[in-house]
């Protein structure tokens, strides 16, 4: 009896414990914090070496020139100016890009105050005409110094006149030549101050290249050299220098017309002061004045051998290349170099057309 009664009480025991166990188990998976995921990197892509630019050893026909902008100048042409000077410009009597012919007046300055002083000398000479006659009468009665005295008064009157009718001349501006009226820089009532440009008389049939260039550049320039020019609007023309520009101008007084400068200090463009182009051909359309650049080829070469700059390596005196071989290894190589342009050197010892280089 108690055997039974233990071994029931023990079953349900154990079978209680079994149970507690699988709630426990059960319980303490749902409290329990979930595993972190494995964290997935991305896969590292080594760097790769950039390589070097490789380049052929080449010939071409190598030009080095002398670049500058310049315009279309007339070989005949005049800046026209007053040598008058505080007079107010009466007359105008032409236009921009107007045509003149030879004596054509271009325009007049207010001298109506030399006018009227001229008109009242004049009166007062015929009062000195009478005067000399009437010493010319009494010639015997005078002294010779009483009589030459009295000449050189009449003879001063006179000349006063002359001078004054030369100062009314000035007031009038003729055109030398036919031509074009170009840079007219003045208007009617403005106030003149002498020898400063009232414009240019230019000549459009005798149109010339020409440009200005620094005194380096200058002197790599020879007459005869050719000559690709730019003229804007019309294409390329090819010409030769025909002349270099006055080397006055650079030990002259720098005055303008001769010696005789602008109020402003500024000294008129003559052609003389460009270098000159002689063309093939004038292009279509062509005025004074048209902008243009142009390439002075100083040197020429045919079939020179060249390499690109970039390819070129110097240290101190020295340069050099590093030259690929057959096998794909390199080494430096010495050379001897020529003239180069913007983008080629010459190379006059050392490589041959077809070899490799590398760039830097």
């Amino acid at each position: 009896m108690f055997t039974r009664w233990w071994t029931g009480n023990l079953f349900k025991r154990s079978a209680a414990v079994v149970l507690s166990v699988s709630l426990l188990t059960a319980g303490g998976c749902g409290l329990l914090p979930k595993e972190a995921e494995e964290e997935k990197l991305p896969s590292i892509t080594p760097p790769t070496i950039s390589k070097k630019p490789e380049y052929e050893v080449t010939t071409t026909t190598l030009e080095t020139k002398v670049s500058a902008i310049g315009k279309m100048l007339s070989l005949q042409e005049e800046t026209m100016y007053f040598t008058l000077d505080g007079k107010r410009l009466k007359e105008l009597y032409v236009k921009p890009d107007g045509k003149v012919k030879a004596g054509d007046v271009i325009a007049e300055l207010d001298v109506d105050d030399l006018r009227k002083d001229l008109r009242n000398k004049q009166l007062d000479l015929r009062k000195q005409e009478v005067a000399m006659k009437e010493t010319l009468r009494k010639k015997d009665e005078m002294t010779p110094v009483e009589f030459e005295a009295a000449v050189i008064v009449f003879e001063e009157f006179k000349q006063g006149l002359a001078d004054i009718q030369t100062e009314i001349d000035k007031a009038t501006l003729v055109a030398p030549f036919s031509g074009s009226i170009v840079g007219l820089n003045v208007q009617k009532g403005d106030l003149i101050k002498a020898y400063d440009p009232i414009c240019i008389v230019a000549d459009n049939g005798k149109l010339t290249a020409a440009a200005k260039l620094d005194k380096d550049e200058l002197a790599q320039v020879t007459v005869g050299m050719p000559v690709i020019a730019d003229v804007n609007g019309a294409g390329q023309v090819k010409g030769v220098v025909k002349q270099l520009p006055s080397p006055s101008e650079e030990n002259g007084n720098g005055n303008g017309n001769g010696g005789n400068p602008g109020q402003n200090g500024e000294r008129p463009e003559r052609p003389e002061d460009f270098l000159t182009v002689q063309l093939e051909k004038m292009p279509k359309g062509a005025v004074r004045g048209t902008l243009l650049s142009m390439d002075i080829i100083i040197k020429r070469k045919e079939n020179a051998i060249v390499i690109p700059l970039s390819a070129l390596r110097s240290i101190g005196s020295r340069n050099y290349v590093q030259v690929i071989e057959a096998d794909g290894t390199k080494r430096e190589v010495d050379i001897e170099l020529g003239q180069q342009t913007a983008t080629e050197a010459e190379i006059l010892k050392g490589l041959t057309p077809g070899q490799k280089v590398v760039g830097r």
